[in-house]
């Protein structure tokens, strides 16, 4: 049985904490939290002493939050998987448990996802300004995280150049691809950057999950990785999703530019789904098995 709905952050962790009660092996802990104090989760599958890492990270925006149901699909088919001793395409789960670890972030903007799915509380301290950046108290079609910045604009790539866009554009606060005050203003950002930089030597390489369009970008700019152009070819032939270029506002302040430009780690921003978001949650079935082998296959790639 697969998860097919979306999940608020409580019900996030209502999950993931009844899949540890089930799976000794899943490890769960926190890189830190929200602008609203929700904790952050990152789920560990792997042995400590593995020397290896890769890292998966879902739902910068909140109208994104099919990825984290894509995310507790591989979660729960790993550890079933690892339990029977079983092969994922046929690579021994055990031996993958063994010598790689992967690191997984399902929610990254926990308070946006909370916006969108159950509207914006009465007690919210900066409840006013939220609905006056929205336009109205329908968050339906929310991005943002909690007081109103695009995350996957907040990372230090090309960030004091967008600004100058941004301006030119019109882009405030509280709207699509607004990129906060300064690099790694947003704690989720900090805290994910922060991680990523502690764990930086044995981090192979991070996929970074969103919608819509099926596509896969794996350079910044013009700054291409050779390491990366065969594995986002690989990523290709494996989901059917394209490899593209990022233009226009995507290249500024996102992660996977971010961790190209500053640090030349492979990294790629995989678009899942088709159509106009929020995706309907009729299509995690469908991302997920497009999904599935390389989520299985990408820590043995490095």
């Amino acid at each position: 049985m697969q998860y097919s709905r979306e999940f608020t952050h409580n019900q996030l962790m209502e999950e993931l904490n009844e899949l540890q009660l089930n799976h000794e092996e899943l490890n769960i802990s926190y890189i830190g939290e929200s602008v609203f104090t929700k904790s952050i989760p990152i789920v560990t599958l792997g042995d400590r002493s593995a020397q290896k890492s890769v890292l998966y990270v879902s739902t910068h925006h909140a109208n994104e939050n099919v990825c984290t149901s894509v995310m507790l699909n591989f979660i729960r088919d790993y550890l079933e998987a690892y339990e029977r001793y079983g092969q994922m395409y046929q690579i021994n789960t055990r031996y993958l448990y063994k010598m790689r670890k992967i690191y997984i972030v399902p929610m990254l903007n926990p308070d946006g996802v909370e916006y969108r799915l159950q509207g914006i509380k009465d007690d919210n301290p900066i409840r006013d300004r939220i609905i006056n950046y929205n336009g109205s108290e329908d968050f339906s079609n929310w991005s943002a995280n909690g007081r109103g910045v695009d995350l996957n604009h907040n990372y230090t790539a090309y960030f004091e150049e967008y600004k100058k866009i941004e301006k030119e554009l019109g882009i405030t606060n509280g709207r699509a691809k607004y990129s906060g005050e300064y690099p790694e203003s947003e704690p989720e950002v900090s805290a994910l950057a922060n991680f990523i930089r502690l764990h930086m030597d044995e981090i192979e390489g991070v996929l970074t999950f969103h919608t819509q369009g099926e596509e896969i970008y794996c350079k910044s700019r013009e700054k291409a990785l050779s390491k990366a152009e065969y594995i986002g070819k690989l990523i290709s032939r494996i989901t059917g999703y394209k490899l593209s270029e990022s233009n226009g506002t995507g290249q500024y302040g996102g992660l996977t530019d971010w961790l190209i430009k500053e640090y030349d780690k492979p990294s790629f921003t995989i678009e899942c789904g088709i159509g106009e978001n929020p995706l309907p949650i009729s299509q995690i079935t469908d991302i997920y098995l497009k999904l599935k082998e390389i989520l299985f296959t990408f820590p043995i790639l490095f």
